[in-house]
């Protein structure tokens, strides 16, 4: 073979090697693409401040551990917001383990906090189920929740951005979370819209003079902004994250905030802060303001008359109008019991605590709306139903609104029958979700939760105070699940709301 000969087969063997290594690198499935990257997540600890309306009312930190063939991540959140003259603590922990390929194997999380007190023990089996224990006080459910592909957690949607290959402005990317603090599953949408540099303090030394602590060095990082929204539903959220997957910053309008720091800055100034002077100064809320507690729970007895129209003002700028649903639109449904529409699937779906399909909530909804198949009708039998059936109290410590326990008990607050109500719709056919939200009672905001069933659009029911429809005093915020007054927490301080 000539020389020539000899340099084309060099090249042509140099060629087919690189074509090779690209296909390799460039076409091989995202599992063994996040397998390799997942190899650079460094591990150690990181911490938050959680900041509402530019004051510090908790901590959060994240910790990675390696191990040899898989990721342990562990998340901590502490918030005090205070209320009517008193701290109301929240605490959460999650311990997940991830395989090398950034997927959920198993979860179990801790909620301590005003809504109650239980465990969740999640295990991801063969990438289509997921099996979750529920666990508070003596009682415990085990549940079946059938994934549609790999599901992770939302404090670990960052790490599978920044290892997937989506960091790049403009790309968007859909995934399924499961929330062991929710309770439930939900697709959310993450739009990687920005590119920037943020400064972050790495250590801190005391201040003599105010005895806290302060920066002392600081990082450049260059960070990604990432804006998330929940399909179906959610207050919005905006995030920075490193390159590595590690949030920066996190905040949602108006006014609370997710800041990275060191740990000085975020645990002891935490610790050694004025809890009074806090706690004081939430006695007397002036009118608009948002108090983060049910009505029954703030001691509130006299209900107003229901309101056809609200008109708010929001932070003195935009304006909001909420209107009840008239009796036409409440009996315009265009289907007859059960529903059929496939798009509606998942609001008949049993959950972890909507339980439709046991039996005695099957029973109990039969039972109720007997042979009834207009959809308004069950819905307006259902209202009266559970709001006579229950005695309004607020729940013991440590339990959770699980439909069935609400049903035995026939006792609890606004949560509780709001779950109870929507596992007995969904049993019956009929589209139903949980709202969380604020209502409007004598010149302040409450928590709230409510029902929506779907009938020609979805219309607010309110089994609390016997209301079908409800009227316009409810300003929803956040859709399905469980524990969302966690999700309130970002308008305290902030938000004001003026009644027109």
């Amino acid at each position: 073979m000539s020389r020539r000969g000899w340099l084309v087969a060099i090249l042509s063997a140099w060629v087919l090697s690189l074509g090779w290594l690209v296909k390799r690198e460039v076409f091989r499935p995202t599992g063994a693409r996040l397998a390799a990257a997942a190899l650079a997540v460094p591990p150690g600890a990181l911490f938050y401040r959680l900041d509402v309306g530019g004051q510090q009312m908790g901590y959060s930190s994240t910790t990675i551990d390696t191990l040899p063939s898989a990721l342990r991540v562990e998340t901590v959140f502490v918030l005090d917001v205070p209320a009517l003259g008193k701290l109301h603590r929240t605490t959460a922990r999650s311990i997940a383990l991830l395989s090398r390929a950034l997927r959920l194997e198993s979860v179990d999380a801790t909620f301590d906090g005003d809504l109650g007190r239980f465990q969740t023990h999640g295990r991801v089996v063969g990438d289509s189920v997921l099996l979750v224990a529920i666990v508070s006080g003596n009682d415990s459910q085990m549940t079946r929740i059938p994934l549609r592909g790999p599901v992770t957690l939302p404090a670990l949607l960052p790490l599978r951005l920044a290892f997937g290959g989506e960091l790049q402005s403009g790309r968007s990317y859909t995934a399924r979370l499961f929330d062991p603090l929710l309770v439930s599953g939900r697709d959310v949408t993450a739009r990687v819209s920005a590119e920037s540099t943020l400064v972050v303090s790495d250590s801190a030394d005391i201040d003599s003079t105010t005895m806290t602590w302060v920066p002392e060095h600081f990082d450049t990082v260059r960070a990604f902004r990432i804006d998330q929204v929940a399909n179906g539903g959610g207050v919005p959220t905006h995030s920075w994250i490193d390159a590595q997957g590690r949030i920066v910053l996190t905040s949602s309008q108006p006014g609370f905030a997710m800041e990275r720091a060191a740990f000085e800055i975020v645990y002891e100034n935490f610790k050694h802060r004025d809890t009074a002077r806090v706690a004081r100064g939430s006695a007397a809320p002036d009118r608009g303001d948002i108090v983060p507690l049910t009505a029954l729970a703030a001691g509130l007895k006299d209900i107003p008359p229901p309101r056809a129209r609200m008109v708010l003002r929001l932070n003195g700028r935009d304006s909001l109008e909420i209107l009840q649903a008239s009796a036409i639109q409440a009996n315009a449904a265009p289907y007859r019991l059960p529903a059929q529409d496939t798009a509606l699937a998942r609001w008949l779906a049993p959950e972890p605590l909507i339980q439709s399909h046991h039996p005695l909530i099957a029973a109990q909804a039969r039972q109720i709306i007997e042979r009834e198949r207009s959809p308004a009708r069950a819905a307006e039998l259902l209202t009266h139903w559970v709001h006579r059936a229950l005695r309004r109290a607020t729940p013991a410590e440590g339990s959770v609104p699980s439909a069935v326990k609400v049903l035995q008990t026939r006792s609890g607050d606004c949560n509780e029958a709001t779950t109870l109500f929507v596992a007995l719709a969904r049993s019956a056919g009929l589209p139903s979700r949980t709202v969380g939200g604020l209502i409007y009672l004598n010149g302040r905001f409450y928590y709230h939760a409510w029902a929506e069933v779907y009938l020609h659009e979805w219309i607010a029911v309110d089994p609390t105070f016997d209301q079908f429809p409800a009227d316009a005093s409810r300003l929803p915020i956040a859709v399905g699940g469980l524990a969302r007054q966690v999700e309130l927490v970002p308008l305290i301080g902030r938000l004001k709301l003026e009644v027109l």
